[in-house]
């Protein structure tokens, strides 16, 4: 799998995310053993060049009462203008499952929302088990997973580093 090229696309407030994707570059690249993902935070660093990517990682968190973080808000209008066509595409997400209970990882529902229509394919999806919210505009249908890698850096730190590893190697099974 030589010559291959992930961009991960971020925003970041509190560096959470930031540090997430952080990891997630380092663990990709290692299962890869090669620099194989750029980081790009979309403060800094147009959208659009997302599409220069075969494979595309975009990072958001939850802010507030379901709100989609500051950077990601400000270039909103972008995601629908992307042209995805035949690109894979995972997504991870930021929140707090216990102090915004009712919108735990909206805002990475609501990106994936934004993105399904745009005939990319989606890889990445995460299981639900071991979170506690009552509800989530990022789970399936059946709501037995999340549309992506779910991190809650307040109040499950701890577990951050594993499930990483756990979805990396999840992304390169399906990526193979």
């Amino acid at each position: 799998m030589s010559s291959l090229s992930i961009g991960l696309f971020y925003g970041s407030t509190t560096c959470y995310t930031e540090m997430a994707a952080e990891k997630i570059q380092a663990q990709m690249n290692a299962l890869f053993d090669e620099q194989v993902v750029s980081l790009h935070n979309i403060q800094e660093v147009p959208l659009k060049q997302a599409e220069q990517y075969d494979i595309i990682i975009f990072g958001i968190s939850t802010w507030d009462f379901g709100e989609l973080q500051e950077d990601w808000e400000s270039c909103w209008d972008d995601v629908y203008k992307l042209t995805l066509d035949g690109k894979t595409v995972a997504l991870f997400g930021l929140g707090d499952q216990i102090g915004y209970t009712d919108w735990f990882q909206d805002a990475l529902g609501m990106l994936h929302d934004a993105i399904l229509p745009l005939d990319c394919k989606i890889i990445g999806y995460w299981p639900n088990q071991g979170y506690e919210f009552a509800q989530s505009k990022a789970l399936i249908e059946d709501k037995s997973k999340f549309v992506g890698l779910s991190l809650d850096d307040e109040n499950q730190y701890d577990l951050t580093d594993e499930r990483i590893h756990t979805w990396c190697h999840q992304l390169l099974d399906e990526l193979s």
